[in-house]
């Protein structure tokens, strides 16, 4: 199930930007803009600042950008695979029918951020924060979750064969529209976490209960 967030406050009007503008040499931000069709290739950025941009149809190839930090910021149909966000502040941020597969968010903080119709398998959010963040209809095979701090975070329609939730409490956490063959968690994780019928079979099945049909 979906949780209720903040979504990204952008300006009705943007100018044109390019991802190239930023350099070394100056304060590394990129703010009140669009980058549209934009390929940022081989890009380190430690500690950039993005604010109020929408990037469309970007893709970004061997960039790693540390510690950045951003806010008011949607990707539309953008390609961020193997991407590391590692211990980025990421706020009011939109992922839109984006390729995640790979990507890193470990050691993140994400607040009000939505991943929608997004390919996020391999991904990474381990030792993140989460607070009011929503998976929606989106491939998590294989995502690593693993001692991540959950809190109103909603997944709706996901794929999640293969995760790993390992000492990751999914307290208040629903996953019952979800799908998987194989997930990876500690079962006293899962007090308080909200499963389909289905879903309930297969987990007594894990703690050794002889399931009748």
């Amino acid at each position: 199930m979906a949780t209720k967030i903040e979504q990204p406050k952008i300006p009705s009007i943007l100018e044109e930007g390019t991802f190239g503008e930023v350099n070394h040499d100056e304060e590394l931000q990129i703010m009140n803009c669009m980058i549209t069709g934009d390929h940022v290739i081989d890009r380190e950025l430690d500690h950039v600042i993005v604010s109020k941009v929408i990037f469309k149809k970007v893709t970004f190839t061997n960039a790693t950008f540390p510690r950045i930090d951003m806010v008011d910021v949607i990707f539309d149909n953008c390609n961020l695979a193997n991407v590391s966000f590692h211990e980025g502040l990421i706020h009011r941020v939109t992922f839109k029918e984006c390729k995640l597969m790979g990507t890193d968010f470990s050691e993140a903080t994400l607040g009000n951020v939505s991943f929608a119709s997004c390919k996020g398998n391999l991904s990474s959010f381990v030792d993140a924060r989460l607070k009011q963040v929503n998976f929606l209809q989106t491939s998590l095979q294989g995502a690593n979750f693993h001692h991540t701090l959950f809190s109103k975070v909603g997944f709706s329609n996901c794929d999640l064969h293969d995760a790993n939730f390992y000492e990751t409490s999914l307290t208040g956490v629903d996953i019952s529209t979800c799908t998987f063959e194989r997930i990876h968690l500690d079962l006293e994780c899962l007090e308080g976490c909200s499963v389909s019928p289905e879903q309930a079979i297969g987990f007594a099945k894990l703690l050794g209960v002889k399931v009748v049909e």
